[in-house]
């Protein structure tokens, strides 16, 4: 942990070398965030409510998936470059040094400038909370916590199975995409809206409505069960077949050489 944190801080203060660009890629990321609000906006103009689900509480369903993927796109964002490392043979690099490949893949991006859109969702999230119903008591505040942060975790299973597809494929594979960014569209409304079918698929392959759509059943009081609270953790099981894909794929990998 002690490791993670010096390379934060050296992830930092290397943006941070132009200032000006950095402030402006943040503020770019804020408001950029915002035309996903428009379009929230824009369907309840039309239509005052969405599968029973009023404004404020599909906004706070969307605050929440907002926070969940900014921190995980702000910590995750090696996976993304990962197949240049395939292509170019610097993984050859990260293979000979003794530290855990996902560590040093993490460790080797973090881009702070998509703290702005973290910082929208925040906003999103206090003009929701007032209107949205909930009685914030210390279990709602707890479950909260579990869905960001196990949300985030289960969005870095997604990215590390987008990496893993580059050991079989050398770049990476676009439809990865309907599942990250997707899903992070997908959740501004509740997953249950999409049908039946969509919600199993997001329940029992990739739980993206554990940490979304069944923990808000509980913030909004639908239902008193305490299991929804604690769904989010359960949801991190994905990180176990997430890890064996991508160690497979790590099998399977040959150098380009030199």
């Amino acid at each position: 942990m002690k490791l993670f944190v010096k390379f934060l801080a050296m992830q930092i203060k290397s943006q941070m070398q132009y200032k000006l660009s950095f402030f402006l890629t943040l503020l770019g990321q804020l408001f950029t965030s915002f035309t996903v609000l428009l379009g929230v906006y824009f369907m309840f103009v039309r239509f005052n409510r969405v599968e029973d689900y009023t404004f404020e509480q599909a906004l706070l369903c969307s605050a929440v998936m907002l926070m969940a993927f900014s921190l995980a796109e702000t910590f995750a964002r090696g996976f993304d470059l990962f197949p240049r490392m395939i292509s170019n043979g610097e993984f050859d690099r990260v293979l000979v040094r003794p530290r855990n490949e996902v560590f040093q893949i993490l460790a080797l991006k973090m881009d702070i400038t998509r703290i702005g859109r973290l910082v929208q969702a925040i906003l999103v999230f206090c003009y929701a909370t007032p209107q949205s119903g909930v009685i914030w008591t210390w279990d709602k505040i707890l479950t909260l916590c579990l869905m960001v942060i196990c949300g985030s975790l289960i969005f870095c299973g997604l990215f590390l199975i987008y990496a893993g597809f580059t050991f079989f494929t050398i770049e990476g594979l676009e439809f990865m995409n309907i599942l990250t960014d997707g899903g992070r569209e997908f959740g501004r409304y509740p997953f249950s809206i999409y049908g039946r079918k969509i919600l199993m698929f997001l329940t029992f392959v990739v739980p993206l409505a554990l940490f979304q759509y069944y923990p808000l059943l509980y913030l909004l009081d639908r239902e008193k069960n305490v299991f929804y609270m604690f769904l989010p953790i359960v949801g991190l099981l994905f990180l176990l077949p997430s890890y064996a894909f991508f160690r497979t794929g790590l099998k399977r990998y040959k150098s380009i050489g030199s």
